[in-house]
């Protein structure tokens, strides 16, 4: 028998609060995933103007980093011909992600969910999932 730790919602509405703040900040509306460790989905929110094509995106980008545990550019990188993963953003029907802006969210060095952001360059979605990820930790160590 395991015991689990994985996000709540209440973890996932600070997740979201905090990415919401960075898009807010450098002006881009997005689409945010917060899924549980095994990439299930617990809150997802379409920013007013996030581009509609980005809500499976974002979705799949939190799936990829929680249940894969790695962030989505890591597989970005190793995913290109000739590198050890060329070919994995066909695998799981197409739900892994290889582009920028998943990332895993870790608790005591385990994966306790994901994060996925979508509407902006892959460095903004990334950007946006981090401050998410750091708002949830300085909340945490209050």
């Amino acid at each position: 028998m395991q015991t689990l730790t994985r996000l709540d919602l209440d973890d996932a509405r600070i997740l979201m609060a905090g990415a919401e703040a960075h898009a807010r900040t450098i002006g881009v509306p997005m689409c945010i995933a917060i899924t549980d460790e095994a990439g299930q989905l617990i809150a997802f929110q379409r920013m007013e103007g996030g581009k509609v094509t980005s809500t499976t995106i974002a979705i799949d980008k939190a799936f990829t980093a929680a249940a894969a545990k790695k962030a989505t550019h890591d597989y970005g990188t190793a995913s290109q011909p000739g590198a050890p993963a060329y070919g994995i953003a066909s695998a799981i029907g197409g739900r892994l992600m290889v582009v920028g802006g998943g990332l895993p969210v870790l608790w005591n060095g385990e994966v306790v969910g994901g994060i996925g952001v979508s509407s902006g360059t892959p460095a903004q979605d990334q950007a946006v999932a981090q401050a998410g990820i750091d708002d949830w930790i300085a909340r945490q160590a209050k």
